[in-house]
């Protein structure tokens, strides 16, 4: 992903908010706080032809030390292109990405209404391992409960 990407990623993401079971937020950042929160190592797009179709990110956790390998990753796929398995494949290249770049464990937060992010971190490793309830109120007053996923490295951190 590069600067460029972002107007596309950016209507991907608000798609995703106005889907209602993406994300917390009402609005995009704007590239800068997008780019200073990302791992810069791991920022990917999907293409087809020349047309980005979906998006993928880590966040760090923490900036302490002893969770250098932790990160949180998101994923989305713009609204034409979901169930065409551009959302496995991303993901796919995303683990491959974060483990070429020392990163022993992922975590996905989704909230449990959304079968297909729940299904598609599934079927890439990740499994659950808890749920945060009630925390946080949506956009139309509601409590959300959110699923945390997790996927540990077959990889690194194995020592």
């Amino acid at each position: 992903m590069t600067p460029a990407d972002w107007d596309v990623v950016r209507q991907i993401y608000i798609e995703g908010i106005g889907t209602g079971h993406a994300t917390f937020e009402t609005e995009p950042p704007a590239w800068d706080d997008w780019d200073i929160a990302r791992s810069p190592e791991c920022r990917l797009v999907a293409e087809t032809g020349d047309r980005v179709v979906g998006f993928a990110a880590l966040t760090r956790v923490s900036p302490r030390p002893v969770y250098r390998g932790v990160q949180d990753a998101m994923l989305y796929v713009a609204a034409h292109a979901r169930g065409a398995g551009v959302g496995s494949e991303l993901l796919a290249r995303l683990v491959e990405a974060s483990e070429a770049a020392g990163i022993w464990t992922l975590e996905a937060h989704i909230f449990p209404e959304n079968a297909a992010s729940v299904r598609t971190f599934a079927n890439a490793g990740f499994r659950v391992v808890g749920v945060q309830e009630r925390v946080g109120r949506f956009r139309d007053g509601r409590w959300r409960d959110v699923l945390v996923m997790e996927r540990r490295s077959q990889v690194v951190g194995v020592d």
